[in-house]
This record gives structure tokens, sequence and C-alpha cells, in this order.
């Protein structure tokens, strides 16, 4: 009887290790990548209003073009993953190798396309006149790290599929203190302005760009891959990032409908928002991790054809979730009476937080299971049910926020969409993850 119990204990014991491994580094990457605009705003700050607003018009644009190129990180995780659950570390590389020149095709089309096209970006983003001059300044320049950017989204899938977390977190890291150092030097000393400011930010992005591709290169010559970019390797990049793709854009449509709702409410209902939702997004890191953890994890299980791992660990980070989930729940509730001062002294902006900091904090558990399961999905390559489940679940939201929006539902009735969202993907990727159809085994899926 204790063998019985033991095993499964040494198995859940051993899963753990391996989660947290790859997880806690993970998170710490994703907690350093945002620093790059925040630094970025903090000097910006010093030169004016209308310089800071035209940071932020571009930095949308920005992240709305990187945000949809994730795919070159998720699904290079998932396919080297494999490789090397199936022992070929050579294909593995290989493989990382045909993201990152993908990457630098991408970065390539985007720069010829957005650079003409940048006054209407920037016009579509809503800048006024005075911002407007700012935004595209930044824009243009920073277009010129584009490629660099989407080669580090790829080479850190290519560490996360090889199962090293640390890499990246160190090269964040790093990144991160280039740029705000280059920031200083040219925006405070150098007086280059808001253009100062792009240029900082483009050359430690691509200095981390380097890094990566020096990173992979030594990987390369060690297990004897090729370098050279392949023309059927590039296809199948390209094929296997086309659902994430879809994915990611239904992802993006909500959050920007959900703004442009709280938006048109009043000034009050956005700005406490906007708080939610930040408080959400910061939460959503370390729900993000263990989802990181579960593409490397599930990959490589799956590409060793071990069946009965994938499903025991499966089990093991659902049960993760769920628990980071509840605690994340108790503790905004905890702090609720106290977290909307820290933010702002206006009492309707306030009233409003508290108000939604309830149902931010009931829907954490239904996050952590739809983080963790999206993750694992992922990993095993499912891309194309998570294109179609994310549309239905977006095509759930988007008339139930309206509807409450003209029912004068207030910012409750925003979160209480978003809840169906969630409430919808958690019940579509649960379904799934329970059958064996997502569980396609081998290098190569």
């Amino acid at each position: 009887m204790p063998d019985m119990l033991g095993s499964p204990l040494r198995r859940a014991t051993v899963h753990d290790r391996e989660i947290l491994r790859l997880a806690v580094p993970a998170f710490g990457a994703l907690v350093a990548e945002p620093l790059f605009l925040l630094s970025d705003s903090a000097i910006i700050g010093h030169l004016g209003t209308a310089q800071l607003g035209g940071l932020g018009v571009a930095g949308q644009a920005l992240t709305t073009l990187v945000y949809l190129c994730v795919f070159l990180a998720y699904g290079t995780t998932a396919g080297v993953a494999r490789q090397v659950g199936a022992g070929d570390l050579r294909a593995a590389v290989r493989q990382g190798i045909d993201g990152m020149w993908l990457a630098l095709a991408i970065g390539g089309v985007l720069i010829v396309a957005a650079w003409p096209l940048t006054p209407s970006i920037v016009e579509a983003f809503g800048a006024s006149p005075s911002v407007a001059p700012y935004a595209e300044t930044y824009l243009r320049v920073s277009l010129f790290g584009i490629p660099s950017m989407l080669v580090v989204l790829a080479g850190t899938g290519v560490l996360r599929g090889l199962q090293d977390t640390r890499t990246p977190l160190l090269v964040s890291i790093g990144g991160f203190s280039v740029n705000l150092l280059l920031n200083v030097v040219f925006v405070l000393v150098l007086d280059w302005g808001i253009a100062g400011s792009a240029w900082g930010t483009v050359l430690a992005q691509t200095a981390s760009a380097a890094v990566y591709a020096t990173v992979v290169l030594r990987a390369a010559r060690r297990h004897s891959a090729p370098v050279r970019p392949d023309a059927g390797g590039l296809r199948t990049a390209a094929t296997a990032g086309v659902g994430l793709l879809v994915r990611t854009a239904a992802l993006r449509i909500v959050l920007i409908v959900g703004t442009s709702i709280a938006a048109r409410m009043g000034d009050a209902e956005i700005a406490a928002y906007q708080v939610g939702f930040q408080i959400w997004t910061l939460l959503a890191f370390a729900l993000d991790a263990l989802a990181i953890a579960g593409q490397a994890i599930t990959g490589r299980y799956l590409g060793a054809s071990d069946v009965v791992a994938t499903r025991a660990v499966t089990r093991r980070m659902v049960g993760w979730g769920v628990a980071c989930g509840v605690v994340f729940g108790l503790v905004i509730l905890a702090a609720r009476p106290w977290l909307p001062g820290l933010f702002t002294s206006d009492e309707d902006v306030r009233h409003l937080l508290l108000v939604s900091l309830i149902l931010v904090a009931l829907l954490q558990p239904v996050a952590g299971v739809v983080f963790v399961l999206d993750g694992i999905l992922i990993g095993a390559g499912d891309g194309g049910y998570l294109a179609l489940t994310t549309l239905v679940a977006t095509a759930a939201f988007l008339p139930a926020a309206l509807v409450l929006y003209r029912m004068d539902a207030g910012l409750a009735g925003l979160w209480a969409a978003i809840g169906l969202w969630m409430l919808t993907r958690m019940l579509t990727l649960s379904l799934r993850a329970r059958g064996d159809r997502w569980m396609v085994t081998g290098a190569i899926r």
C-alpha cells in the first residue's frame, strides 16, 4: 500500500519541480518585458505631456503589431519541444532556426508595409494634433526594431522548447538595463528628444536579438544543425502559426472592444476599468508563466510519445492553475478596501473600482484553468482548435458586452461580459483536454 501511494506522490513531486523550474524564470521574463515602455515613459514624461502622449499612441501601435506575432514564440516552443522529446536535438535546433528566419522575414515586411502608413496608424489610434507628430517620430524609428523584437520572440520560443527559461530571463533583464541606460544618455544627456528614446529601445532590442542568435548558433554548431533558411521549414513554421495568429487576433479584439466600451461610459468608468485591467494583467503574468511551462513540458512529452505523462502533468498543472487563481482571488478581496486609494482620490473612480475588483477576484480561478489549458494545447500544437474556440468565445463576448452596455449595466456589466468570455473559453478548453484527440504524439504533429 505505501508503494501504491508513494509512486503517484513522487511523480507529482517531480512534475511540480519541473513546472516550477520553467514557470518561475518565465514569470520574471514576462514581468521584465513591460519595463521597456515603462522606463521610456518615465524618461519621456520629463519632456512634456504631448511627448508622453505620443509615446502612448506609438507604444499601443507597436504592442499590437508585436502581439499579433506572438505565435513566433508559442509555435516555436511547441515544435522545438516535440523534437526534444523525440530525442532529436539537431532537428529541434533546426526548427528553431526556421522560426527565427521567419521572424526576420515578417519583420522586414512590417517595416515596408508600416512605414508609409505611419500617419494613418497614428490617426487610427486617436492621436490629437499636438500628440501626432511625436507619435509618428517614435513609431517610424521603432519600426527598425521590429525585426529584432520578432527574433527575440522566436529565440525565446527556441530556448523554451529546449526547456530553458532562465536564459530568456537574463536576456530580458539585460535588455531592460541597456534600454534604460541608452534612454538616459540619448534623451537626458544628448537631448535627442522622443527620437532618442526610440533609438535607445531599438538598439536594446537589437542587442537582445543578437544574444539569442549567438546562443542558438552555438547550439546549432553543437548539434551540427544547418543554419541557412530552408523553404520547407519556413512554410512549416508559417503554417503552424496561422491558428495561433487567429487566436491572438480574437483575444486582441476583446481587449480593444472592452476598452472602447468603458471609454464610452465616461471618464470615471474608463479610469476604473484601466486600473482594474492592469491588476488583471499583473496576475495574468503569473498565470501565463504556468502556461509557458505547459507549452514546453507538453510538447516534450508528446514528442516522446508519453501519453501517460502528458495526461498526468496536465492534471497537475490545472491543479496549479486553480490553486493560484484561488490565492490571487483571495488576495484581491483582502486588499480590495485599500487598492483604490493607491491609484486615485476620485470618489467615483474608487467606488467603481471597488465593484470591479469583486468580479476580477471571482474570475481568477477560471483564469487559472484557461491560461494553463491554453498553454497545454499550444504545446500540443492544437492551434486549429484554439483558433476556433477563441472565435466562439469572442462571439459570445461581443453581443453580451454591447447588450449590457445599452442596458446601462456599467462596469459591472462589462466585467460580467468578460466573465462570460472566460467561462466560454474554460468550457471549450476543458472539453478538449478531457478527450484524446489533441494528444498527437511524435516529433511532428
